[in-house]
């Protein structure tokens, strides 16, 4: 499957917090992204309505990236958490970003999910398209 490549085994860490372990996979993503051809500008964007894992530089698009991660498939697929509650949070974060940021308007932007499952990583560009109107 295209956007699809093989990480290793499935291996929860025990006793490993979800913060701890949220951001060893964002650094996995971060270096993933930039072996697929993108540059990471920002990791672990926060502002008081969302948080945006990584934002990055691919050709024209200013794309903002959300992590996911599975470590047992009886919990699905990473990318299935991206529901839509998560997607208009995450383009409230975007629009303040980019006005925090002062980024031209008519720059292209994307929402792209990355999901590490169960030792597979699967980049979904394009993942859900931008709802300004939703808030």
């Amino acid at each position: 499957m295209a956007g699809q490549s093989e990480i290793g085994e499935c291996t929860p860490v025990q006793g490993m917090n979800k913060r701890i372990q949220g951001a060893r996979y964002e650094k996995l993503a971060g270096e993933y992204l930039r072996q697929q051809g993108f540059r990471i500008v920002c990791v672990n964007f926060r502002c008081r309505i969302a948080e945006i894992d990584l934002v990055a530089r691919e050709g024209k698009y200013l794309v903002f990236v959300e992590v996911k991660a599975r470590t047992t498939k009886g919990m699905g697929m990473g990318y299935e958490a991206v529901d839509r509650a998560k997607q208009a949070r995450i383009c409230k974060g975007a629009l303040f970003y980019l006005r925090r940021y002062h980024i031209d308007p008519t720059m292209p932007i994307r929402f792209d999910v990355i999901s590490f499952d169960c030792g597979t990583v699967r980049l979904i560009r394009n993942a859900f398209p931008f709802r300004e109107n939703r808030w």
